[in-house]
């Protein structure tokens, strides 16, 4: 994919979203950065992988003024199922799906400690679980554009610097790399390049078993149906939801645990176009998800020097 700049994504973005309202409250912010907290502000980066350039604005007609939408393609759908990473080390509070509650759809929070927290909004997957620990630069989900049942959104992700108190007054601005954001709009090349880049789980340090399975990866209601494995560097799996009818891939790492390395996923529903998650990570790759019920699927992955490619099959 192109990366495109701010002229071309995000202006696409600001002439799709109209007047749905993606905040869980009405107000505006305070034009003040005014912090309800002592505590000093994590060194938050851009929620993208290093080296990634996007684009994010804060004008659009729904948002309060510090809250930033990205997109870094040129296309109404370009951005979808991009790597989402958490902007600084913490904990996950908030995993879920918000339902009708409010418009941010699939929302992944986190909590960095001395009243500090960030959102992550409009997932179309989120790839960790309430509880889980996780490091400055390690996956969290993929962008999207899930919202509230009946409404529509362009695909984009939806990010948010939050202390403790009371909405909207306690939506901050954003700082990356220990410089403000350009409100209402700018273009960052990502500098989230520490040694947190994890597939999806949580990062709790090494050990000899993966604290982390498939189910967990790819979410409720996926369930195994396949599996080949990858030598003694890990496992790839294959499975599928039946409520949705969706198939979800992931490579799970049974050597080198916790620590980076080489791992990758890939799901081809047959007629459509690849589906691949590769990268750096400590405990597993993906997950990558497809509709693909009744349809013949191609599914495979590496870890280390091994690798699986399935033919088309679970054509049922």
């Amino acid at each position: 994919m192109k990366i495109r700049g701010f002229t071309a994504g995000a202006a696409l973005l600001l002439s799709l979203v109209g007047a749905v309202t993606l905040a869980p409250a009405a107000g505006a912010a305070g034009t003040a950065d005014a912090v309800s907290t002592t505590a000093a502000r994590p060194n938050f980066q851009l929620p993208f992988p290093c080296g990634q350039k996007w684009a994010g604005t804060s004008g659009s007609y729904a948002h309060r003024s510090w809250e930033i939408d990205f997109n870094r393609g040129g296309s109404a759908s370009a951005d979808l199922g991009d790597t989402v990473v958490a902007a600084a080390a913490g904990t996950v509070v908030t995993s879920a799906n918000q339902g009708s509650t409010n418009g941010f759809g699939n929302l992944v929070k986190i909590d960095h400690g001395g009243g500090w927290s960030t959102y992550y909004a409009h997932l179309q997957v989120r790839s960790v679980s309430v509880g889980a620990h996780v490091a400055a630069g390690q996956k969290i989900g993929q962008v999207g554009n899930t919202t509230r049942p009946g409404d529509s959104l362009p695909v984009h992700l939806h990010f948010e610097v939050r202390t403790s108190g009371s909405y909207p007054a306690n939506v901050q601005k954003a700082v990356f790399n220990g410089a403000t954001f350009g409100y209402p709009g700018q273009t960052l090349t990502s500098k989230n390049c520490g040694g947190g880049s994890t597939g999806g789980g949580g990062s709790t340090g090494g050990g000899s078993t993966n604290p982390y399975t498939p189910e967990k990866a790819c979410g409720s209601g996926y369930a195994v149906i396949d599996s080949a494995a990858l030598g003694s560097a890990g496992k790839v799996y294959l499975l599928f939801n039946k409520s949705t009818g969706k198939n979800c891939v992931t490579t799970m790492k049974s050597a080198s645990l916790g620590k980076g390395s080489a791992a990758s996923a890939y799901l081809e529903v047959k007629g459509k176009s690849r589906i691949t998650d590769s990268g750096n990570y400590d405990y597993y790759a993906g997950p990558v998800t497809a509709a693909g019920a009744k349809q013949c699927v191609k599914w495979g992955g590496k870890a280390g020097s091994a690798v699986y490619d399935s033919p088309f099959e679970h054509c049922g």
